[in-house]
C-alpha cells in the first residue's frame, strides 16, 4: 500500500528521465515509499542532460502529385485505396513578377518565390508529404512537366531520397499502373533545359520591354519565339503589298473522240517541244487561230497506278493545322479540348478515363501494343485487305523530337467516337473523332488509283501541238473509307487536272475539235498565314516547341500587333511599328535561325550535352549590348492622340484617336478626367442598304469582325459576311462574299461567281 502524503524527499538524487526532462527521486521518510518528482532544482546544477532521444514518426501511405484536379481525379481511381493524389494546380514556383528575378553577375541564378495563390497548395502538400510514406510526383511527361515536378519537391522541402518520379503518356489503368513499376529520379537535364528557357525568355522579355513602353507606348511586349512570330506575320504583309500580279494564259481543248459519245478536255502543254510563252492577249491569239487547222490525233494513252499513302498520326502541330482547317478551331482552343480527352472523360466506363495520349509531342512513334490493337479493329470492321502487311513507321520531321514518346493516337481504337458522342460536348467529340480517325487511318492500307494519261498531237503548216489530259479513279479505297487529310490552301501544287476521260480512247484515234478555251489569270500573292500556317512555318523554321505554339499565338493577338480576320492573320499598325524596331535593334532575337540555334542548345542542355547558364552567358554577352545601345539610341516613337474634330458630349473636351489593346479607339482629350470613350469605325466604302449610311467594320467583344451601319443604334443592320461596293446585278442589293468563290445578295439571296463581281488580279 502506497503512501499519498504529500512529504520532503529523502537522500534525493538530481537526475534526468528517459526524455532528457529534469527530476528528483528519493524515499519518503515516514513510510519509506519511493518518490519522484518533476523539474529542475539546484541540485541539478552543473549536471549535463543525456541528448534528447529523436522523435520517430510514423509515415504511412502514397502520396501522389499531379497538375490538374482533373488527372488527379482520374490517376487517383486507377491507383485506389492506399493512395492519396492531389494537384498542385500547374505551377508552385516561379520568377517574381515585380522584378527581372535572374542575377546576372551571379551565373544567372534565377530567384524563384512561391505565389500568394499557391502558398496554401504548398502547405497542404508539405504537411500531406510528411506524413507519406513514398511520394509520387506524376506531372506531363515533358520538360514543363519535370520542371514542376522539382519546383514541387523544392518549395515543399520534401527530400530527394524519398521523392519518385512517374511518367506516363496516357491517362488509363495499364499506363498509370506501368509506370509506377518503374519509378525514376528527377531528370535535372531536362529541368535544366526548362530553366533555361524560363530565364532566356525573362531576360529577352524584361529587358527589352520597359524601352518599347518608354520610346512607344506602354502594355508592349517583347519575347524570344513571340518576336520571330511576329516578324514572320509583318514579312508576309509586306511581300503581299510589294506583290505585282503578273498575267499568264492557259489554253484547254475539248475534243470528241472518233467513234465515241463523250468528249474531254485537254490542255496545251508543248508548242515544237516548247513550253508556250502565253503571258498576254497578242501572244495567245495566233495559237488559237493556228490550233483552228490543225489535225488532231492521240499520240500516246498511258496507264498507271498510283499508290497514296496515309497521313502520319497527329503531333502537337499537325493537330493545331488539321483542328484548323476542318473544324475551325484556335490553336488554343484545340489544346484546351485535347488536355480535357488526355486527362480523362467520363464515358459511362465506371469514373473518368483518359481518352488520348499526351498532347504536347512532335514525335509519330506509335506504341506496339496499340499498333496491334488497331490491326486487329481494321480486319474485324474493313478486312484484311485494309491492312498492310508490316505496321507503317514515321518520319518525325522535327529534327529532335523528343517532348514525348508518342504521336497523340486515342487511348483505345475500340471506343468508337459514336459510341462516346453521347458523354462528350460537341467540340470535344469532334476533335476526339478526328484524334481517332488520323490514327486508324495511319495504321491502315494505301489508297490505289488507276491512273490515265492521254496526249493528243495537233499539227499545223506552222506548229506542232501537244496537249495533254490526265484522269485519275479510285481502284481500291484503303484508309480513305476511315479519312482524308484536308487539303492545306496555302500551298499551291502544280498538279494536273483530274479530267474525265472516255473509256475506248486508243492511239492514233483521230480528235475533232470542238472548241477552245482559252483563259487569262494573274499570279497571286502569298497569302496571310492562319493560326494552321504559321504553327506549321514555325516548326518547318525550328522555332519554339509543341507547348509554345499556341500560347505564343495567343499573346501576339492580345497585346494587338495581329488581328484574326477571315481565319487569318493581319499585322497592325503597332505591331509593324515593334517588329521594325526589334529588326533595327534587336536583330537576332527576331532571326530565324538564331533562334532555331537556341532551341538547339536547349535540346542540347535536354540531353545533358551543354550546361545551361554557359548556352545562356552566350546568348546574354551580346544581347546586353544591344540592350545598351537601344536604350541610347532608338528614338521616342510616341504618337500624339490625333484629334477628330468633334467635342466630347460629356465635358466638351475634344474628341482624339488613342491606341488601345485592339487598335484605334475614340475617347475625350481630358482623359482621366473625363473617361468617355466610343469606337472608332473604319469605313468600308459600301452604303447600308437599310438607310443608306456608311457600312463600318465593328468587332465583338471577342475580337470577331462584323460589319454594320454606321448610323447604329438608328439603324440596326449589320452582317457577318463582307459587303462588296459593287451591287447585285439582279435587284440592285447588297452583295456580300459568301464563301471562297461565291457572293451572294442580302436581298434576292442569288449567288454569283465572285471572279466576276471582283475581277482576278483588282
Amino acid at each position: 500500500m502506497k503512501c499519498k502524503t504529500k512529504r520532503e524527499i529523502q537522500d534525493p538524487v538530481a537526475g534526468f528521465n528517459a526524455k532528457a526532462s529534469a527530476v528528483t527521486t528519493g524515499i519518503c521518510p515516514v513510510c519509506g515509499t519511493k518518490l519522484f518528482r518533476m523539474g529542475k532544482t539546484e541540485a541539478h546544477a552543473g549536471l549535463i542532460p543525456p541528448p534528447k532521444p529523436e522523435k520517430v514518426e510514423v509515415r504511412e501511405g502514397k502520396l501522389v502529385i499531379v497538375e490538374s484536379p482533373a488527372k488527379a481525379k482520374t490517376v487517383g481511381r486507377f491507383l485506389g485505396k492506399g493512395y492519396t493524389v492531389r494537384a498542385s494546380v500547374g505551377h508552385v514556383r516561379d520568377l517574381l513578377k515585380s522584378q527581372l528575378s535572374v542575377d546576372v553577375d551571379n551565373n544567372f541564378e534565377p530567384k524563384y518565390r512561391v505565389p500568394n495563390e499557391k502558398k496554401d497548395v504548398v502547405k497542404e502538400i508539405k504537411q500531406l508529404a510528411k506524413k507519406a510514406e513514398e511520394i509520387f510526383l506524376a506531372t506531363d511527361p515533358d520538360r514543363e512537366g519535370e520542371s514542376i515536378s522539382w519546383h514541387l519537391m523544392e518549395a515543399a522541402g520534401i527530400e530527394p531520397e524519398r521523392t519518385k518520379r512517374v511518367v506516363f503518356h496516357e491517362i488509363t489503368a495499364p499506363a498509370v499502373s506501368d509506370a509506377f513499376s518503374h519509378p525514376r529520379n528527377i531528370d535535372m537535364n531536362l529541368v535544366n533545359a526548362q530553366q533555361a528557357r524560363r530565364v532566356l525568355d525573362r531576360l529577352v522579355g524584361y529587358s527589352i520591354s520597359p524601352i518599347l513602353w518608354e520610346k512607344v507606348r506602354g502594355r508592349l511586349s517583347a519575347g524570344r519565339v513571340q518576336s520571330v512570330a511576329l516578324r514572320l506575320i509583318v514579312d508576309r504583309e509586306r511581300e503581299i503589298d510589294s506583290f505585282k500580279p503578273v498575267e499568264y494564259w492557259t489554253i484547254h481543248a475539248e475534243f470528241k473522240p472518233e467513234k465515241l459519245k463523250s468528249n474531254f478536255i485537254a490542255k496545251l502543254v508543248r508548242v515544237d517541244d516548247k513550253e508556250p510563252v502565253l503571258s498576254s492577249e497578242e501572244l495567245v491569239k495566233p495559237f488559237l487561230y493556228d490550233l483552228e487547222t490543225a489535225a488532231f490525233a492521240i499520240s500516246k494513252v498511258k496507264r498507271g497506278e498510283r499508290r497514296r499513302k496515309p497521313s502520319a498520326p497527329f503531333t502537337t502541330s499537325t493537330l493545331q493545322q488539321e483542328a484548323s482547317r476542318k473544324l475551325g478551331y484556335t490553336a488554343r482552343r484545340t489544346m484546351a479540348l485535347a488536355q480535357g480527352l488526355y486527362e480523362g472523360q467520363d464515358v459511362g466506363e465506371g469514373g473518368t478515363t483518359g481518352l488520348i495520349t499526351y498532347m504536347r509531342t512532335d514525335s509519330t512513334n506509335v506504341s506496339t501494343l496499340a499498333q496491334t490493337e488497331a490491326r486487329e479493329f481494321v480486319t474485324g470492321k474493313y478486312g484484311a485487305d485494309y491492312l498492310p502487311a508490316e505496321p507503317p513507321t514515321y518520319k518525325t520531321k522535327s529534327a529532335n523530337a523528343q517532348e514525348a514518346h508518342e504521336a497523340i493516337r486515342p487511348t483505345s481504337v475500340a471506343r468508337d467516337p459514336e459510341k462516346l458522342k453521347e458523354f462528350l460536348e460537341p467540340a470535344m467529340y469532334k476533335l476526339y473523332r478526328l484524334i481517332w480517325q488520323r490514327f486508324l487511318a495511319s495504321q491502315m492500307e494505301a489508297a490505289v488509283y488507276d491512273t490515265l494519261q492521254v496526249e493528243v498531237t495537233g499539227k499545223t503548216s506552222e506548229h506542232e501541238y501537244l496537249l495533254r489530259a490526265s484522269g485519275s479513279a479510285i481502284k481500291f479505297p484503303g484508309f480513305m473509307v476511315v479519312y482524308e487529310e484536308a487539303k492545306n490552301e496555302d500551298v499551291k501544287v502544280e498538279e494536273e487536272e483530274d479530267v474525265k476521260i472516255p473509256a475506248g480512247v486508243a492511239e492514233g484515234q483521230k480528235q475533232e475539235l470542238v472548241r477552245l478555251i482559252p483563259e487569262q489569270h494573274f499570279t497571286q500573292p502569298p497569302p496571310r498565314f492562319s493560326e494552321a500556317s504559321l504553327v506549321q512555318a514555325l516548326e518547318e523554321n525550328g522555332i519554339g516547341r509543341p507547348s509554345t505554339y499556341a500560347p505564343t499565338i495567343s499573346t501576339i493577338q492580345a497585346r494587338g500587333y495581329a488581328l484574326r480576320e477571315e481565319k487569318r492573320l493581319v499585322p497592325t499598325d503597332m505591331g509593324i511599328q515593334v517588329n521594325d524596331l526589334m529588326a533595327q535593334y534587336f536583330p537576332e532575337v527576331v532571326d530565324l535561325s538564331f533562334t532555331a540555334h537556341m532551341e538547339e542548345d536547349l535540346d542540347k542542355i535536354a540531353e545533358g550535352e551543354m550546361v545551361w547558364t554557359e548556352a545562356i552567358r552566350e546568348f546574354y554577352t551580346p544581347f546586353a549590348e544591344d540592350v545598351k545601345k537601344a536604350q541610347a539610341e532608338m528614338p521616342v516613337a510616341k504618337s500624339e492622340p490625333e484629334p477628330i474634330g468633334r467635342k466630347c458630349p460629356d465635358d466638351g473636351g475634344e474628341l482624339v484617336i488613342r491606341y488601345g489593346r485592339f487598335g484605334k479607339f475614340i475617347s475625350c482629350a481630358n482623359f482621366p478626367t473625363c473617361r468617355y470613350t466610343e469606337p472608332w469605325l473604319q469605313k468600308i466604302g459600301v452604303s447600308c442598304p437599310k438607310d443608306g449610311g456608311d457600312m463600318v467594320e465593328r468587332r465583338t467583344r471577342k475580337g470577331r469582325t462584323f460589319y454594320g451601319c454606321a448610323n447604329y443604334p438608328n439603324c440596326d443592320f449589320t452582317t457577318w459576311k463582307k459587303p462588296l461596293a459593287k451591287p447585285c446585278p439582279k435587284c440592285n442589293g447588297l452583295l456580300v462574299i459568301a464563301n471562297k468563290r461565291e457572293a451572294q445578295c442580302t436581298n434576292c439571296s442569288e449567288s454569283f461567281l465572285l471572279e466576276e463581281i471582283v475581277p482576278e488580279g483588282t
